[in-house]
């Protein structure tokens, strides 16, 4: 084999191929698609988190563009050489030294003023419960279920990327049962809700994706996949329609999904997203932008109010 293909010994990545966890789950496409618009919308229910990021963003009016690249680095540093992965880790914490501040709004239970910064433990812990516990949901309902032991060598792999991230180990519970119940404890906690901001924004980033009319139905389907697999009662918070005839698409959907992933040739089910998210890039830059609302004018109920503005 010549040497400029030859693969990286296992010692050459962060989460080597044949042994991580966390690589066989994010290396299966359908998971590196799926995942982020679902942890997209679970994140927005953090309101501090949710506004800090909106606030300290240079790209308000490139919401896709964000997330393309946010799920880009991750499979870098998932999927990646350490060597592809210092080098994206180097220019997300650059960019995280950036954010911190103080709200100048209330945002949910949080009173202006609060501070907030981009390395706040707390914060990225819930930053990694939605990658989490969105990953894990799209290859369990997709692909297959995972055993209790898969699930502890999971949450074993997703501390060492909460670590490459800035996280201290100490910061996390110490295993998946541990994880799992802090996490349900969390989403029915009170302190939870968006803001009128990610009420509007959130459903619209994760399923309103620029893609061209060919690539439409294949959008359905996969917002069809993403609600399907929200909580109840998230779908509820966000206004986001779910019918017995939605659950009937979903449960074909699932059972389709699950074959494709025994009988597809290993090309084509596993791999990077580059060209998909570039073409998201790309699609939104050609447009001029994305409608966004305003994070300036609050809302009498203390939130924050949504204002369309006119495209570019």
């Amino acid at each position: 084999m010549d040497a400029a293909r030859r693969p990286a010994p296992a010692a050459d990545y962060y989460f080597p191929p044949g042994r991580s966890i966390a690589r066989r789950i994010h290396g299966e496409r359908v998971v590196g698609v799926l995942y982020g618009p679902r942890a997209l919308i679970l994140g927005a229910l953090e309101p501090l988190t949710y506004t800090a990021t909106m606030i300290s963003t240079n790209s308000i009016d490139r919401p896709f563009r964000r997330l393309a690249r946010t799920a880009k680095i991750h499979e870098t540093v998932l999927l990646g050489t350490r060597e592809e992965a210092d080098r994206a880790l180097k220019a997300v914490n650059q960019l995280h030294r950036r954010v911190e501040g103080n709200l100048d709004e209330p945002a949910g239970k949080h009173p202006a003023g609060t501070r907030y910064s981009a390395f706040d433990q707390d914060l990225m812990l819930w930053t990694l419960a939605v990658i989490v516990d969105s990953a894990r949901a799209i290859y369990e309902t997709m692909v297959r279920p995972l055993s209790e032991s898969e699930l502890e060598l999971l949450w074993q792999d997703y501390m060492l990327f909460g670590e490459l991230f800035g996280m201290s180990r100490s910061a996390m519970p110490a295993s998946f049962r541990e994880f799992d119940s802090w996490l349900t404890k969390q989403m029915s906690s009170q302190d939870l809700g968006p803001t009128a901001h990610g009420l509007a924004m959130a459903p619209i980033v994760a399923f309103e994706q620029p893609v061209p009319i060919v690539g439409r139905p294949m959008l359905h389907l996969n917002n069809l996949a993403v609600k399907g697999t929200l909580p109840r009662h998230v779908r509820d918070e966000f206004g986001i329609r779910w019918t017995a005839a939605h659950q009937a698409g979903f449960r074909t959907l699932v059972l389709i999904n699950r074959l494709a992933s025994r009988l597809l040739p290993r090309r084509l089910r596993r791999g990077r997203n580059n060209v998909l998210f570039d073409n998201v890039i790309r699609a939104e830059a050609r447009r001029g932008g994305t409608v966004v609302a305003d994070l300036s004018q609050p809302s009498p109920d203390g939130r924050v109010a949504t204002v369309r503005r006119d495209e570019p």
